[in-house]
């Protein structure tokens, strides 16, 4: 743990994990404010992943378009647009008892989300020194995580509550929190946008980006069908309050397990490291689907937390390692338009497979599509293979010389 302690020597650390913290939350809370409203005014479990899907449909089909922006004109302008618009949509759709204007209102609200998330990694590498790198992703990756324990926990029990339309309403004074406070940071205000290279073509033709959406297209909608499926799950067998356990208990040992791989040696690949992870996380799925939701599936969501929060610290390190020169924000956004979009193909899917099959298929459905998407990296390993290597020193610090402001 000493470094982590040396990490939070550097300025701005505390300031950008802090100033981000309660839009990260609000993002917790989204996915089931949304499901829970929806569910509690129409009654119907198919209706809620349906509006989930279209939030998140809408929220993802923009995020290219919206980190291309950041990347050309910075974060000040567009995040004190975005942030208190999303705040606005959520205040809004909180107010509507029709099924077609929860459905409109839940798509705009995604239009207008906010890229909390692809705004702050770009900014760790003018906050840290190189070798810290590792660290601070994991350290981000671990904050993320909690606010993904956090924002469940308060959804749920809030939609459970007396006051079941505190969900929303909360979720969208939250953005406006977080999300005001990180525009105005230093450290945002003074981000100042990679150069291009003189050889720039469109991210779409990026080879490695096409492999990695390939991918995502797979792990998007097995996650899709997964946020739906397990609150579905306690509602169907009439634990509704068990979802906050069994998300508590996942977003918990994400932490640890990007803490953990935080730890993991810089003398071994990213790419190596996602692999390997990779494989152990497809076999750490499977007893989601051998359980129902009690106390065996709560230690099952944390066996697969433990592993999903150590690959995500490696997987942004590979997209770091392979993102053409330029594209700091653009890269992850277009990728999360595919991903993200299947992910809300899936949502939708989930809801339906959970009413009209079962839960358990829907949950089935997840695992195979982590092992589809190992089986995507592991054939295409070879265009990943700038992840493959450890870069120098030198090599890093040339990276981001270009990246490096005057006022931290």
């Amino acid at each position: 743990m000493k470094r982590y302690m040396e990490l939070f020597r550097f300025p701005n650390v505390w300031g950008l994990l802090l100033a981000c913290f309660p839009a990260r939350v609000a993002y917790g809370m989204v996915g089931l404010s949304i499901f829970f409203k929806a569910e509690q005014t129409t009654g119907s479990i198919a209706f809620a992943g349906f509006a989930i899907g279209l939030n998140a449909a809408a929220g993802s089909l923009t995020a290219g378009i919206r980190g291309s922006i950041m990347d050309k004109y910075g974060q000040t302008w567009p995040l004190r647009i975005m942030v208190p618009a999303y705040a606005g949509m959520a205040f809004a759709l909180n107010a509507i008892e029709s099924k077609p204007l929860m459905l409109i209102f839940a798509f705009v609200m995604g239009l207008s989300a906010p890229p909390i998330n692809l705004s702050v990694r770009p900014l760790w590498k003018i906050i840290v020194p190189d070798n810290y790198l590792r660290t601070a992703y994991a350290m981000d990756t671990a904050v993320m995580s909690t606010a993904g324990v956090v924002g469940p926990v308060i959804a749920t029990s809030l939609a459970l509550s007396s006051r079941p339309s505190l969900p929303l309403n909360i979720c969208g004074g939250l953005m406006l929190l977080g999300g005001g406070a990180l525009a105005l940071t230093k450290v945002s205000r003074s981000w100042i946008p990679e150069k291009k290279s003189a050889d720039d073509q469109p991210l779409w033709r990026h080879k490695p980006l096409q492999l990695l959406m390939i991918e995502g297209c797979f792990l998007g909608f097995g996650w899709g069908v997964f946020d739906v499926a397990v609150p579905a799950f306690t509602t169907i067998e009439k634990v509704p309050y068990m979802t906050a356990w069994i998300f508590t208990a996942m977003g918990l040992a994400n932490i640890i397990g990007g803490l953990l791989a935080g730890l993991v040696s810089k003398r071994t690949s990213s790419l190596r490291a996602m692999r390997r992870t990779y494989g152990v996380w497809f076999f750490a799925s499977i007893p989601m689907v051998l359980t129902h939701p009690g106390w065996t599936m709560v230690i099952a969501a944390a066996l697969l937390g433990l592993l999903g929060g150590a690959i995500m610290v490696f997987y942004w390190e590979v997209m770091e390692a392979i993102r053409p020169q330029g594209s700091p924000t653009a890269m992850m956004g277009w990728l999360w338009t595919v991903e993200g979009t299947l992910m809300s193909i899936g949502s939708a899917f989930g809801g339906v497979i959970s009413e009209k099959l079962s839960p358990t298929i829907a949950l089935s459905i997840t695992t195979a599509c982590i092992g589809i998407g190992y089986i995507i990296l592991a054939l295409g390993k070879a265009r990943l293979i700038a992840a493959d290597r450890i870069p120098t020193d030198e090599e890093d610090l040339a990276a981001m010389k270009d990246n490096s402001p005057t006022t931290t």
